[in-house]
């Protein structure tokens, strides 16, 4: 194992269990007591951790992981996700995308689509996740849109008040919402304040709001709404999904699309 996956699967394992000794990591991931020692070392001068006699603990108690750190997390749901998003955008759109793992997957299935390969523009896609429009830029047919603003470093999103004053500018035909929590009562919700309120704008300036999630994302709550469920008009997500859970977000008005 290399030291980035190992050091996203520490990462992932302290965020479930919010405690973690060098002895029980270094068993999970097949490598020595040394390894391990060193990783949470590294880790914490990064300080992705805090460092304890014998092992690590998570790092505040709003724990978030940079967007670098979870690309590996449930890769196979995300682009079955992805990939039936993009299908519900039309040739010739504007499309709002958030920041997040998800989206950014979004993102990349809207690149593959013969139908979207030309146009004037294809697609127009405005976004305030600097990965996503660094990936889209190289797209001549896609008429990229970049929000001002302050860059977050977990999660690559510009926000503050710059971010606002582009978008009080723009109409979307859908926005694409990346959330980490979304609940049938609660609504949607990101852990940062800040990027809450960028997605909540976003939401705002579309026409349909679709948001895609991972089974794993649903029935939570977070620190920060970014809208009420009666915002959404879609949510997109694997088949892993309780039954339960879609059923309460039908009762809500969502249209839940499994993948």
């Amino acid at each position: 194992m290399s030291r980035d996956a190992r050091w996203k699967a520490l990462l992932e394992l302290l965020v479930e269990r919010g405690r973690l000794d060098v002895e029980e990591a270094a068993t999970e991931l097949e490598v020595s007591a040394a390894t391990i020692r060193r990783d949470f070392d590294r880790l914490a001068e990064q300080q992705m951790l805090v460092r304890t006699r014998g092992g690590a603990v998570v790092h505040g108690v709003s724990y978030e992981l940079p967007l670098r750190y979870k690309t590996a997390r449930r890769v196979s749901e995300k682009q079955r996700v992805a990939h039936a998003v993009a299908a519900l955008v039309a040739p010739g759109e504007a499309v709002g995308l958030t920041g997040g793992t998800t989206t950014t997957e979004v993102a990349r299935a809207l690149a593959v689509r013969a139908d979207l390969a030309s146009g004037t523009p294809a697609l127009t896609v405005v976004t305030n996740a600097l990965n996503i429009a660094n990936e889209l830029a190289v797209r001549p047919q896609f008429k990229i849109v970049v929000t001002g603003g302050v860059a977050r470093a977990q999660s690559y999103e510009l926000i503050g008040p710059l971010a606002d004053g582009v978008l009080g500018q723009v109409t979307l035909d859908v926005a694409v919402l990346g959330v980490v929590a979304f609940d049938a009562e609660h609504g949607a919700a990101a852990h940062d304040e800040a990027e809450a309120a960028i997605n909540r704008v976003l939401c705002e300036r579309a026409e349909r709001v679709v948001v895609a999630a991972d089974s794993s994302k649903l029935g939570r709550r977070a620190f920060a709404r970014i809208c009420a469920t009666a915002s959404v008009d879609t949510l997109v997500t694997d088949t892993a999904v309780d039954p339960e859970l879609v059923e309460r977000f039908e009762e809500a008005g969502v249209r839940v699309v499994t993948a």
